[in-house]
């Protein structure tokens, strides 16, 4: 009876032993799915997950740095924009400066090839991020097929090692172990030798290596995608300011030529005015001569009338342009011969040339007291019709070459409003055609207009 019941015992573990065993080999590759849980690693497997963290803080740290040299080049960029719409709204202005547009275009185009520089920086350095993400993928490929490789090793092993007599793994491991409880009670049970549990302990590694780089991954594909579409958009910023300079400079060239074109005529004129150097130097000394006296004379007229209360001593505002047209001459050092000596200048322009069309209204460029309407006798046997307005006592305009008319019965001692017609542009006295003089004087001498307005 009991040696039955023994021999019956034995078949019948024997047979749950077995069945055990189909569970256990059915749910290996849970198990092998399961040993990412973190353990004691060998030293080359610590290093190569440091290896794998280090590279992706040093990724992080470069796509940081790109993300500001986007910042940089936006920045350029707006203030290249800026810049560019300011110079063609000057170009489009009231009489513009001609020279000074030149020289801000040049400094425009320096500005461009320095947006082109960080722009090419910010592509060199996506392409290196783009050759990163390459490497990764390539890297977390080899991981992931060394990772299957190891898993499909150590389950041989288990499968040749098991021995149907010995009790069942999966109790222990049901019973809420580590696996590395579990590779111990493996190890009393059937012969799991300590390449065994390296083994596994590798794998454990491998897939905490595997998520990191894979992570990286997954970050550096999106942080590409990014700054791609970022860097894309600075290309086509920096293909809209090269358009809009080349919109710019035309527009300065045919301003420049119109302006080329009346200088032209100027100089024309006056040459063929036949005029000899000797009788040019005379009649230059002259001029000087009496306008020192003209200048005297008004000086005079606005000392007494500022006395009597008629002509404030400051001016509040600034001044406006008195007619629209092409500037010939700005203030300043000149080529005419006719302009007197001033400072290292051999002539000077003290005045603003603008030309329109004959008989273009002249406006007061502010509000004040006119102290002179009439001829400037200081031009000699060919006066010029000048208008001079006080605005304060300090500050003077002048206007020159206008027809001889006394608009809306203007005379000395009228006041007027900022923008009222003070007379019509002409060609009286020396001038080489149809244009208007414009000057400011400020504390005795004839200053810029331009920094007045």
């Amino acid at each position: 009876m009991s040696g039955w019941a023994s021999g019956a015992g034995s078949k019948h573990r024997h047979r749950s032993r077995s069945r055990r065993l189909g569970s256990i080999l059915l749910l290996l590759p849970l198990l092998l799915g399961s040993v990412g849980a973190p353990g004691a690693a060998p030293s080359a497997q610590g290093d190569e997950l440091s290896e794998a963290r280090a590279r992706q803080a040093r990724i992080k740290k470069d796509v940081a740095a790109q993300r500001a040299q986007v910042l940089r080049l936006q920045r350029l960029q707006a203030n290249l924009s800026d810049n560019i719409e300011d110079t063609k709204d000057e170009i489009q202005a009231l009489n513009a400066d001609a020279g000074a547009l030149s020289r801000k275009i040049t400094s425009i185009t320096g500005q461009i090839a320095t947006v082109q520089s960080e722009y090419d920086k910010l592509v060199v350095q996506l392409a290196g991020l783009d050759a990163e993400l390459v490497d990764l993928q390539t890297r977390e490929a080899a991981k992931r097929a060394e990772l299957a490789e190891r898993r499909a090793l150590l389950a041989e092993r288990i499968r040749s090692a098991y021995d149907s007599d010995r009790t069942s793994m999966l109790e222990s491991f049901l019973s809420g172990g580590t696996f590395t409880d579990l590779l111990a009670e493996m190890s009393y049970f059937i012969d799991v030798g300590e390449q065994d549990k390296a083994l596994a302990t590798q794998i454990s590694g491998d897939q905490e290596t595997l998520a990191e780089i894979h992570q990286t991954v997954a970050d550096t594909r999106t942080e590409t995608n990014e700054l791609r579409q970022e860097t894309a958009a600075q290309k086509r910023d920096l293909d809209r300011s090269r358009t809009n300079l080349e919109s710019a400079k035309k527009k300065l060239e045919a301003l420049e030529k119109k302006t080329r074109a009346e200088l032209a005529k100027q100089k024309a004129t006056f040459a063929a005015a036949g005029q000899t150097k000797a009788a040019a130097k005379k009649a230059l000394a002259k001029a000087e001569a009496a306008q020192k006296r003209l200048q005297d004379r008004i000086a005079d007229l606005i000392r007494r009338r500022s006395a009597q209360g008629r002509i404030p001593s400051v001016y509040n505002g600034s001044l406006r342009w008195p007619m629209g047209g092409t500037v010939t001459q700005n203030f300043g050092c000149t080529g005419f011969s006719w302009e007197p000596r001033l400072g290292r200048c051999a002539h000077f322009h003290r005045g603003v040339d603008v030309v329109a069309p004959y008989g273009t209204p002249v406006r007061a460029s502010g509000a004040g007291s006119v102290v002179y309407i009439g001829w400037n006798y200081a031009d000699g046997y060919d006066p010029a019709w000048i208008v001079v307005i006080a605005h304060s006592s300090s500050l003077t305009t002048w206007y020159a070459h206008m027809r001889p008319t006394h608009p809306n019965g203007i005379r000395t001692g009228s006041r007027i409003r900022a923008g009222q017609i003070i007379g019509y542009e002409g060609n009286t006295g020396h001038s080489t055609g149809a244009h208007l003089h414009w000057a400011v004087m400020y504390k005795g001498s004839f200053a810029n207009p331009r920094l007045f307005l």
